[in-house]
């Protein structure tokens, strides 16, 4: 049995609220079937997705989208806002280029501080999700 220390616990809630409040939050096409994005999964999923490679925003939703067996569908209206300020935070650099369609179109890289962020995004995605299966097991 683990033994907490008397701050801990409110350590971790104010983590979880800050991860749930302080990251953006991506919107799935609201369907049936189709899961709604947790708080916070947008960017971990743009900067995971550009780990393999520079890619044109329509290439990155349609990267996620068949990746996750068509489960997860980013829209133009979340997904260029998160872009550009993946860009100001520093995470990504862009230049334009021609796409496979051959059009003009802005392709999007990690950066250095990129990949830090997704090493950071995926480490609190998987502590969020890990307390959310200690709830859902409890009950």
């Amino acid at each position: 049995m683990r033994h907490e220390t008397a701050g801990e616990p409110q350590k971790r809630v104010d983590f979880l609220v800050e991860t749930i409040h302080s990251l953006d939050m991506g919107k799935a096409i609201s369907e049936p079937g189709i899961p709604e994005f947790l708080p916070g999964t947008l960017y971990m999923l743009i900067l995971r997705t550009l780990a393999r490679g520079p890619l044109h925003g329509y290439a990155i939703s349609r990267r996620i989208k068949t990746f996750s067996e068509e489960a997860l569908e980013i829209e133009e209206g979340s997904l260029y806002p998160a872009l550009n300020r993946m860009l100001v935070k520093g995470w990504l650099t862009a230049e334009w280029g021609i796409s496979e369609n051959n059009r003009k179109a802005r392709f999007y890289k990690l950066t250095a501080e990129g990949r830090k962020q997704l090493e950071r995004e995926s480490s609190q995605f998987d502590r969020l999700i890990r307390a959310i299966q200690l709830v859902m097991r409890s009950a």
